[in-house]
């Protein structure tokens, strides 16, 4: 039908006829999805006029946004729901449209927050599609349609969080709550290849319990278990939030210094000794510690670790109860 043959009053009647259908349609579609016809969350289709920046769709996505009919503009634009994304998701929804109008996507797809009536953010997943282009070859209509994740993002955000606390507590030994050996040994590896990297200081340091078959041997394994948890807690307390503490075995301690150098390392080893001899620990007991700093210099991590248990058998050889750094 050629639309420029038509008369005013024929052009008119046929706009009537237009919005009839296009109310109909939405009316059967807003029935549909109230029974959950289609997938779970399904808030109906939208289509977009790019000509005329003009939005049809099903208002259930509205009305689950909290906005009544007759707060809806009568001309519904593209922004007049990009205004309310969430800030943190507006450049991912636009990037999205942008990629599949531009021909690098196949489908416009994505998943965003709107801000709701109340203020609160409701989870959308979006999809769609050109379905109409011009003379020219440019996008003149999209179809899509949007559903409402709001429970199942809840869902899996807290199961994500589960899972990093999850793996948090898998990284941390049992006993002491410090780093266990593997997630120590994982971390040097990073470390040292960050250092080799940029050229930054990187400084280790072993710490061993002065003596500790004695405690065990003389007050049980559950007085010794609590002097290790206390030794470990002393040497948290000491060293920063960047740093790296973990048991590398038995009553043995590791510290890794991103970016520090042999002397800062030093500093902090010394203090750690002169807190754990100044403390009473489980049952009054008091221990000492000795320790092995060194810096690294390109060796393997196996290397290194070596390097600095050397330094820490020559502090137990001189007398333990003091630090040893190489030169």
């Amino acid at each position: 039908m050629k639309y420029a043959d038509l008369t005013k009053e024929q052009l008119l009647a046929k706009i009537e006829s237009l919005e009839m259908l296009s109310h109909q349609l939405l009316l059967e579609k807003e029935q549909e999805t109230r029974l959950e016809y289609a997938w779970t969350g399904n808030l109906g289709h939208w289509y977009w006029n790019v000509k005329t920046d003009e939005v049809t769709f099903n208002p259930l996505k509205t009305a689950a946004l909290g906005y009544g009919s007759h707060e809806i503009p009568e001309h519904v634009t593209y922004r007049f729901f990009t205004d309310l994304l969430h800030p943190e998701d507006l450049e991912t929804a636009m990037e999205a449209m942008r990629g599949h109008l531009y021909g690098k996507t196949d489908v416009y797809e994505v998943e965003y927050r709107i801000r709701a009536k109340d203020g609160t953010y409701k989870w959308y997943y979006d999809r769609g599609r050109i379905t109409l282009r011009d003379e020219n070859g440019k996008p003149a209509f999209l179809a899509g349609i949007v559903f409402g994740i709001t429970q199942k993002k809840k869902a899996q955000l807290e199961l994500e969080q589960s899972n990093r606390m999850l793996s948090e507590i898998s990284a941390l030994e049992g006993l002491t709550g410090v780093g266990n050996h593997r997630t120590l040994m994982q971390r040097l590896e990073a470390e040292t290849a960050e250092a080799m990297r940029t050229g930054s200081p990187l400084s280790v340091a072993i710490f061993d319990v002065d003596d500790f078959k004695k405690v065990n041997d003389s007050k049980g394994h559950v007085v010794g278990d609590q002097v290790l948890v206390g030794v470990a807690s002393a040497i948290r307390a000491s060293v920063r939030d960047t740093d790296h503490v973990g048991r590398y075995g038995g009553e043995e301690f590791l510290v890794i210094f991103p970016n520090t150098t042999l002397s800062a390392a030093w500093k902090v080893a010394e203090r750690i000794r002169q807190t754990v001899a100044g403390r009473a620990f489980a049952d009054g007991i008091g221990v000492t510690v000795s320790g092995g700093v060194v810096r690294y210099n390109g060796e393997t991590v196996t290397e290194l670790v070596q390097l600095a248990d050397a330094h820490l058998y020559r502090a137990k050889g001189d007398g333990k109860n003091r630090i040893m750094v190489s030169v």
